[in-house]
């Protein structure tokens, strides 16, 4: 599939550009958005952030949303994004191939920690109780790229004694968080890994009832989703964007909720990510 195809949307619009400075900017902040909901909800999610940074920085943001994760990782690859808001192993992953660096992450207020969880859930009425019992049922990851939808729960089941293409009778990719919450409620499948505050978003939102799902497993803490930048971006620019991310506050962030802000990160902060892919004895360089 060619880049520009995996660079959709409608989804790929220019944000509003605000009054007056924005529109006599000669350039544009091109900002790719990993698809952890659909394309319309993550740029309507991404909305008050995009518009506070566009504002703070004085020149036009434009976002984009990409079919799959691989799609914002060879765009910021092409040069085509200078910043990207990836997942931690999407990150970790562009970080060896694309040359991206982590530079800011999100704080939410409902916990006050950049960090969330990768959860498995099914059912209320399922029979399963732990991961053992899923031996001989369907089970939805997210995103190979995605680290609470894949990457973590994967080891998590792996440390439990189990391989997941012997454990489950068949294992899809649904390409969202939203998605594979919905196929667990649905009874497309039996089971899935999501992360905590993408469920707790739709439970919110009324996509599933509150007492619809149970959770059978959680991960250890993983390090929020980072904003990252081409390391081949202008460092003039870069010292803009760190500065304008800083004065970003007090905002809903798409499946995050409302942020207290974001704080300054750095690549040794996903160091737990690699350690994690080196359970499942994933070879980065060759995952493009």
């Amino acid at each position: 599939m060619t880049l520009i195809r995996k660079l959709i949307c409608a989804a790929g619009v220019a944000l509003p550009l605000l009054a007056g400075q924005a529109a006599q900017a000669a350039e544009v902040v091109r900002i790719g958005l990993i698809p952890s909901e659909d394309s319309q909800a993550m740029i309507e999610g991404s909305k008050q952030v995009l518009e506070q940074l566009q504002q703070h920085l004085g020149m036009p943001v434009q976002p984009f949303v990409a079919t799959d994760y691989n799609g914002v990782i060879e765009a910021l690859r092409a040069g085509k994004l200078d910043v990207a808001y990836l997942g931690p192993f999407s990150y970790v992953l562009a970080s060896k191939v694309a040359g991206a660096e982590a530079f800011a992450v999100a704080e939410p207020q409902k916990t006050g920690k950049s960090a969330y969880h990768s959860v498995i859930v099914v059912r209320r009425d399922s029979p399963i109780q732990s991961l053992a019992d899923f031996k001989g049922h369907t089970f939805a990851f997210v995103d190979p790229s995605s680290a609470s939808g894949h990457l973590f729960p994967k080891a998590g089941v792996e440390k439990a004694g189990y391989q997941p293409e012997k454990l489950f009778s068949r294992v899809i990719f649904s390409g969202s968080h939203d998605a594979s919450i919905l196929a667990v409620a649905n009874g497309k499948v039996d089971g899935a890994a999501v992360a905590d505050r993408i469920l707790a978003s739709a439970i919110a939102a009324g996509e599933v009832g509150k007492d619809d799902l149970r959770i059978v497993w959680s991960s250890p803490d993983i390090p929020e989703s980072p904003m990252a930048w081409r390391q081949d971006l202008d460092p003039v620019l870069k010292h803009k964007l760190a500065a304008a991310m800083a004065q970003v506050k007090n905002v809903a962030w798409t499946d995050q909720g409302m942020l207290n802000g974001f704080q300054p990160t750095n690549d040794k902060a996903y160091d737990v990510v690699r350690e994690t892919a080196q359970v499942l004895d994933l070879d980065l360089g060759g995952m493009k």
